[in-house]
């Protein structure tokens, strides 16, 4: 099968360093359409869907691939494979992306050069006294469950949430719009990988250059998240957005974009 095509690969750009970015859970490319222009004269940009979201081939879902999280990592991979890229990518994610890329360059370390991760969270759940992911089981396993009970209902409960902005804003209403678009099938297995993986322990082993964009107020990723992924990942840059909310590449775009600049333009050694 056509990776380009079943991955719905966009390409823009005519040169210049590669910039690949990855969606978080229930997300599509477009959500990268505040942050793209930015960098439209200076990088070669990759965007895509992983299988089961946005306008993938849907065709393509796989159960038992995409029930873990390197499934998806590998979708990451395949689409790098189908464009001839084998060097020098900077991976730009958000959410559980960031995981996603973290296992892509543990996999494939040579394809990556840097790793841009917004919104991380190496583990979502809270496992006292030396991690708090900032959920307890039992509340996870809820959010599940209301998947399967109400679909519809779900999106627009966790939507807000995410947003961090009231029911019917506009990026609350974005969110929404791309979970109720999604798959049910594909979305409650995504869900599970998402919530309910761990990479802790896999954090000291990626020695590539980080930049770890940490929200203010999350309700997805405390503050003490980041604080650990930052230290975790050697040599990691650390920068709190004054964000409320899980999506600032939606919200507030200019300080994502920003942070980018300043954080290419740096020496690697920096």
């Amino acid at each position: 099968m056509n990776n380009l095509k079943r991955n719905n690969v966009q390409v823009t750009g005519e040169g210049g360093p590669v910039l690949i970015y990855g969606n978080g859970f229930g997300c599509n490319q477009t959500m990268w359409d505040r942050i793209t222009p930015a960098f439209s004269t200076t990088h070669t940009q990759v965007l895509f869907d992983y299988v089961g979201t946005g306008q993938s081939d849907l065709q393509a879902f796989d159960e038992k691939r995409y029930a873990q999280l390197e499934g998806y990592a590998q979708d990451l991979l395949d689409v790098c494979d189908a464009l001839d890229l084998t060097n020098g990518v900077t991976f730009v994610g958000h959410s559980v992306s960031c995981s996603i890329g973290l296992l892509a360059c543990l996999k494939r370390p040579a394809l990556f050069k840097q790793l841009v991760l917004l919104g991380p969270s190496p583990c979502f759940l809270n496992l006292p006294p030396h991690y708090l992911g900032g959920f307890e089981r039992e509340d996870l396993e809820g959010l599940l469950a209301l998947m399967d009970q109400n679909y519809m209902g779900w999106a627009s409960t966790l939507a807000p949430v995410i947003a961090g902005e009231a029911q019917g804003g506009v990026y609350a209403n974005a969110l929404e719009k791309s979970f109720c678009s999604t798959d049910p099938v594909a979305a409650r297995l995504f869900a599970q990988a998402t919530f309910f993986s761990d990479i802790r322990e896999d954090l000291c082993k990626i020695t590539h250059p980080c930049l770890v964009l940490q929200h203010l107020h999350d309700a997805l990723a405390p503050l003490g998240v980041g604080d650990f992924f930052h230290q975790q990942l050697v040599g990691s840059t650390l920068k709190v957005l004054d964000v409320v909310g899980h999506c600032a590449h939606m919200s507030n775009h200019l300080l994502v974009i920003e942070a980018m600049q300043d954080y290419f333009s740096r020496p690697l050694s920096d």
